[in-house]
């Protein structure tokens, strides 16, 4: 087993939690621009509360899908890693 100093051990973590950061921004991103797209179009078309309601739902499920997406991508490429190494 390789010993790692403290600053690799430091760099590790990073490098393995990095692409894990900006998920949630995602997900929050997404819900909240499809809100203000439906609401915007609620306003042109006068139907409101219909399309804002029905953006935010598909900006959500949209979101949850590519955290899922991404969260699988990662675990898929960190197994292979292990098993490289």
């Amino acid at each position: 087993m390789k010993k790692y100093k403290d600053s690799d051990k430091t760099s590790r973590s990073v490098n393995e939690i990095g692409p894990y950061l900006g998920l949630g921004v995602q997900l929050a991103a997404s819900i909240v621009l499809m809100f203000f797209l439906g609401q915007w179009l609620d306003g042109k078309f006068h139907i409101f509360p219909v399309l804002t309601i029905s953006f935010s739902f598909l900006g959500g499920a949209a979101g949850i899908y590519n955290l899922i997406k991404t969260v699988l991508d990662l675990g898929e490429k960190k197994k292979k890693r292990e098993k490289d190494n």
